[in-house]
């Protein structure tokens, strides 16, 4: 039985929402999960499904004027939903690290990127000046820099894209925090560097026995990365489990067209697979019924829950709605002329 320590991070029924136009629309729609130590944890899925929306969600950076955000986010029994700024403040960057999306746009560049992470340390620590001069210096070090001091002097826009990631990370990871949220963090770079930022953060989780939310559409890293895996659609997870469930025994139609969207390296003759439709807009998606629908037509509306619930098909396998049991692909349709 797992300890009650291992839990991080506690995420029950939480619902985030943007105000438009006079009105709030959910882009977080009931999601619940948890983050244990030592663990990775995958959130995946197509641009404007709500990942990011979590991820500011759960760290506490979005709009209070325009943005509602209700349920329960737990961190050491700590309920971080609705916490004053002053103990947030106190929990950000030091408890829970951030490595953001576009390191060039969260970089201030006006400051040399040795301070940048030093000021994480001047924050949250008591040490001297020299003595977070040093840490950074190790962080750098650790994150694989080259030329640890002369790149604690430089500015970032005289970094390489890999190098402001690292950068980034190293931010993030200074005050060795217990939860670290990876917003998308190879999305900019070439392959070789989405690996070795990959080696990295694997590294990092290993050493600090931390654990890892990793926000992605690309199933590849979630594949070489992952430990668990939630799926997410129109705001909604449509299916949770290991990685080795998700890749191997996939139920929910969404996941199966994912996977199935994938190149092959054996059938490079063949078409790839494309998901009809797009995501619906925050304004013009569906609150009841199958999110997913539209976009698997030729399965008939009865298959389809009216208010899809996540079912435990197996021991920690989740998936929503009962669509799954009667799924088949259109082309598979078609090959046996139906």
């Amino acid at each position: 039985m797992e300890k009650q320590s291992d839990l991080l991070l506690d995420v029950q029924h939480l619902h985030t929402a943007y105000r438009l136009q006079g009105k709030f629309y959910d882009a977080a729609d009931d999601v619940s999960f948890t983050l244990k130590r030592n663990e990775i944890l995958a959130v995946v899925g197509e641009s404007g499904c709500g990942k990011s929306t979590i991820a500011s969600s759960i760290i506490g950076l979005y709009d209070h004027k325009n943005t509602k955000v209700t349920g329960d986010i737990l961190y050491n029994e700590l309920n971080l939903v609705g916490l004053n700024e002053s103990l947030f403040n106190k929990i950000r960057g030091n408890n829970i690290g951030m490595i953001f999306q576009d390191p060039l746009a969260s970089l201030n560049p006006l400051m040399r990127v040795g301070d940048q992470v030093a000021e994480t340390l001047y924050y949250h620590t008591d040490m001297d000046e020299s003595a977070r001069k040093k840490r950074v210096i190790e962080l750098f070090n650790q994150v694989g820099m080259p030329r640890p001091e002369e790149m604690y002097r430089m500015y970032p826009h005289e970094l390489s894209g890999g190098l402001r990631q690292r950068v980034v990370i190293a931010m993030a990871i200074a005050c060795k925090p217990e939860v670290i949220i990876a917003d998308e963090p190879t999305t900019a770079l070439d392959v070789t560097l989405q690996a070795q930022i990959l080696d990295l953060l694997e590294d990092i989780q290993k050493e600090s026995q931390s654990g890892i939310i990793l926000i992605t559409h690309d199933l590849g890293v979630v594949a070489e990365t992952a430990d668990e895996v939630a799926v997410m659609y129109a705001g909604q997870i449509v299916e949770k489990a290991d990685v080795k469930t998700i890749f191997e025994n996939p139920k929910h139609p969404y996941t199966r067209s994912l996977l199935h969207s994938m190149p092959q390296s054996d059938d490079q003759d063949e078409d790839l697979h494309v998901i009809q439709g797009t995501v619906p807009s925050l304004k013009n998606m569906p609150r009841t019924g199958d999110r997913f629908a539209s976009r698997i037509p030729w399965i008939p509306e009865s298959e389809h829950e009216e208010n899809p619930v996540l079912h435990e098909v197996e021991p920690g396998h989740w998936v929503r709605c009962t669509c799954w049991k009667n799924f088949h692909f259109q082309d598979d349709q078609e090959a046996r002329g139906e």
